[in-house]
């Protein structure tokens, strides 16, 4: 049987703001499998990186966590103090965060950070870190690992500098990997060689992954499982194939529409998704994609239920009502028969 290795139980995210309340997140749950590869989607400003930042207990002032339940390998997150969390945080979790040259101290040399990492959680010494650190370098494809440890950030490509990121993330085998945005800026060469290097990490380690993306053609060649969120809330659950061929909610038939290369061969017309994400201080009563939706009708001022369309296939919208899939709504008149 499948391991449970993160339960995030109806999470609600707020940040305290001139304007008043950002709710960033609101009553999110989702879970992740030991092993997995879990794909967060949506535009900007959906609440992706939010809910990894809760996960890894990195919400502060002027965050709030008000509501929800996280728990990791049957351990309540929320309860942690700051010592257990320096024995989980960079350890048995680890984040891939979405800006490398933010991410890492542009004073300090790579060697040191990497060993520094190394040390903090493994107890090695400084000699035997510094290996460590090498052979890490090398196994995320990084050439002259002894040369790059004597490098400041900045002296570093993009892809190099995400290398490192990951090559730290896994330094001491964490149980679960979150990467957020990690192919963001770069090339398409590197953005491959990064995806690979994920999907060829984790087949070696069995570490789970909680993928952070707005390209859902980056979710097609990594994750198994997809959650789809949008205005904070998540909008679908499923498979990739879930996703992909019975796709439960419009919001992700916008962004499978706006993907190169979908709908035939030859070249297509991208489909932008018209409008702008809701206004998160004043979010919306009911569904949060409402306004840009093309099937909104009036019952959408009412949150709908979640649908179970499937075994781990779910869908937020009222278009599911009687138990009918989406393509089944739309191809019989759409909503107004909804």
């Amino acid at each position: 049987m499948t391991k449970r290795l993160l339960t995030v139980d109806g999470l609600t995210v707020s940040f305290h703001t001139r304007e008043g309340q950002n709710q960033a997140v609101r009553n999110v749950s989702f879970h992740i499998d030991a092993g997995e590869t879990l794909g967060i989607v949506g535009e900007s400003g959906s609440g992706k990186s939010v809910t990894a930042k809760a996960v890894m207990g990195l919400v502060s002032a002027p965050g709030e966590m008000l509501s929800g339940e996280i728990i990791f390998d049957g351990d309540r997150v929320l309860e942690f103090s700051e010592k257990k969390w320096r024995t989980v945080r960079g350890n048995r979790m680890a984040m891939v965060f979405q800006d490398p040259m933010t991410a890492l101290n542009p004073v300090k040399k790579i060697g040191f950070q990497m060993a520094e990492v190394i040390r903090r959680h493994r107890g090695l010494g400084k000699e035997a870190a510094f290996r460590e650190a090498v052979e890490l370098l090398r196994k995320v494809g990084i050439p002259e690992p002894e040369r790059r440890l004597n490098q400041y950030p900045h002296e570093l490509s993009g892809g190099m500098r995400q290398r490192v990121m990951i090559a730290m993330a896994l330094s001491c085998s964490p149980e679960l990997l979150i990467a957020d945005e990690p192919t963001t800026a770069l090339d398409v060469t590197i953005q491959a060689q990064i995806l690979d290097l994920i999907k060829e990490l984790k087949e070696q380690s069995d570490t789970a992954v909680a993928l952070i993306t707005h390209d859902l053609g980056v979710v097609a060649q990594v994750c198994t499982r997809v959650i789809v969120m949008y205005g904070g809330m998540v909008m679908e659950e499923g498979t990739v194939d879930d996703i992909f061929y019975r796709t439960g909610h419009p919001y992700t038939q916008g962004l499978l529409r706006s993907l190169p290369g979908q709908g035939g061969a030859g070249r297509q017309r991208l489909v932008p998704i018209e409008g702008t994400p809701p206004d998160l201080i004043h979010p919306p009563s009911g569904c949060p994609f409402q306004e840009r939706c093309p099937h909104a009708m009036a019952k959408c001022s009412e949150l709908p239920p979640r649908y179970v369309l499937g075994q781990g296939h779910s869908s937020l919208c009222w278009l599911l009502d009687e138990h009918r899939t989406l393509a089944q709504a739309l191809g019989e008149g759409g909503p107004a028969h909804g």
